[in-house]
């Protein structure tokens, strides 16, 4: 035995050799394919069947048009800042719509 593999205990409820508190390690596994897909089972149901992901897409980008639309010199800079420092992606050329 190894010190990086103590003994197992001799008798039932005697600490493992090497472990202070009595605490024993053991091997735990968890498969959570099986959660996964029935969360996004969930998920699709929420968003019914009417969701359409590439109007969503259009919704999505629109918004971002907006939100950088208008901007002043200084807003421009940071944008512009923002997007050199890969923080923002490019938009219309690297420049915030009008």
């Amino acid at each position: 035995m190894s010190a990086f593999d103590p003994p197992p205990p001799t008798g039932p409820g005697e600490p493992a050799a090497g472990h202070p508190g009595g605490s024993a390690r053991s091997d735990f596994d968890v498969d959570l394919t099986r959660h996964e897909v029935l969360r996004r089972v969930h998920v699709l149901e929420a968003l019914g069947p009417d969701w359409d992901p590439i109007e969503a897409l259009r919704g999505e980008e629109a918004a971002q048009d907006l939100l950088y639309s208008g901007l002043d010199q200084e807003q421009q800079r940071v944008y512009d800042d923002l997007v050199a420092a890969g923080v923002l992606p490019p938009r219309g050329g690297g420049r915030a719509a009008a």
